[in-house]
């Protein structure tokens, strides 16, 4: 079976037209516009509700997130998957190195310059053994924006082992855990439950994918024309107020006992998932054929150093800008701060690149990998 899906991943990156395929680094463009596009919507996700939760109102930029919600994290963790067939049988200690140790090094590291930021915060409102309890806390409840790179380890480990197992009954299964409503005091629990089909749908059926992609490549009018009634169905979703008596709270209601729109509720959001999978996907074939908007792939390919760095200059451009009152649409003020919370980490990781000062933010460092992976050199930056 991995041998199958190795071949098909390699042949279909080796075809002859617009192949997206960068030979010297071995990096395919259609995945880092997909990834491009997720991190830039998650941060954009973040920033308009920091900014909406701060002022008590929705802005214009609200609608962007709610459309973006059903196809937002389910294509992000499907390309998180897409290549692990490459590394899913290496020896142990290599696996562990790359898809455990990696990931944590950056979750311990960020999590405590976090912390140091947000310190002084939480001791003015719970006293000084606040913070201590909370970073204690976050080693077992993933905190904040780094829930993320916390679960995809796990997320590794779990599709390590179901190797054995027929993927059509994992898909089954997974499908299933998404479905149900699965709501525990553990938020890595409730998040495998609702994300973990998505990544071993990029893992199971990655072949599957770049099929699509080529497709899309191939026959762009009639994929993009497709994307746009997937925005389109999936917006009309997110705004159609569906009839709650009768149906059973499980099906209507949250994590937090509020009512959902009936794009997140279960099925429909397993639908509009898929629905928009194949929507990103197409978009960013298209794109990476015609080599435009070349700034969405280089997010993606760092996709990482925008995901952890985000935060510091979210926050900051968020209180600078609300303090001063010099714009008073909300919507405008969210627009501003996504593009100050997408353009700090990428002057950071400038800074860093041209200095050589502070690689170990985003570059795990050679005593931070195990010795039994016989490992050497520099390590680039690693798409989350």
């Amino acid at each position: 079976m991995a041998n199958a899906h190795v071949r098909s991943i390699v042949s279909t990156a080796a075809k002859p037209a617009k192949n997206y395929v960068h030979i010297e680094s071995g990096r395919v463009d259609w995945v880092d516009y997909l990834k491009g596009f997720c991190i830039l919507l998650v941060v954009m996700l973040h920033s308009v509700a920091g900014v909406e939760k701060a002022v008590g109102a929705d802005g214009w930029m609200h609608v962007f997130v709610e459309v973006a919600q059903p196809m937002r994290m389910p294509a992000f963790f499907m390309a998180s998957g897409l290549f692990l067939m490459r590394t899913i049988d290496r020896p142990l200690a290599v696996f562990t190195d790359r898809k455990i140790v990696h990931f944590a090094y950056f979750y311990v590291l960020w999590l405590t310059i976090q912390f140091a930021f947000k310190a002084p915060g939480m001791m003015s409102e719970g006293g000084i053994a606040a913070p201590l309890t909370n970073y204690a806390l976050a080693f077992v409840q993933p905190f904040g924006t780094l829930w993320f790179i916390y679960a995809l380890p796990v997320f590794f480990i779990v599709t390590r082992w179901l190797r054995p197992v027929s993927p059509p009954l994992v898909i089954a299964l997974a499908a299933l855990l998404q479905v149900l409503p699965i709501h525990t005091p553990s938020l890595l629990v409730n998040e495998f439950a609702h994300y973990f089909i998505w990544f071993y749908a990029g893992y199971a059926f990655s072949g599957r994918f770049f099929d699509l992609a080529q497709r899309a490549s191939n026959r762009p009018t009639m994929m993009l024309t497709a994307s746009l009634v997937i925005i389109l169905v999936t917006w009309l979703a997110t705004r159609w107020q569906m009839p709650l008596a009768g149906w059973p709270h499980w099906v209507t209601s949250g994590m937090d006992g509020k009512v959902l729109p009936f794009s997140q509720m279960p099925l429909v959001s397993l639908l509009l998932g898929m629905a928009g999978i194949v929507a990103l996907v197409s978009i960013s074939a298209v794109l990476a054929s015609c080599q435009q908007a070349r700034f969405i792939r280089w997010c993606g390919s760092h996709s990482i150093v925008i995901y952890l760095a985000f935060f510091l200059p979210m926050a900051t451009s968020r209180a600078v800008l609300l303090k001063l009152g010099i714009i008073s649409d909300i919507g405008t003020v969210s627009l501003m701060v996504w593009i100050a919370a997408v353009i700090g980490p990428i002057i950071l990781f400038w800074l860093v690149e041209k200095t050589g000062y502070g690689l170990f933010l985003f570059e795990r460092p050679q005593w931070a990998k195990l010795p039994a992976a016989n490992r050497s050199g520099h390590e680039k930056p690693t798409q989350a």
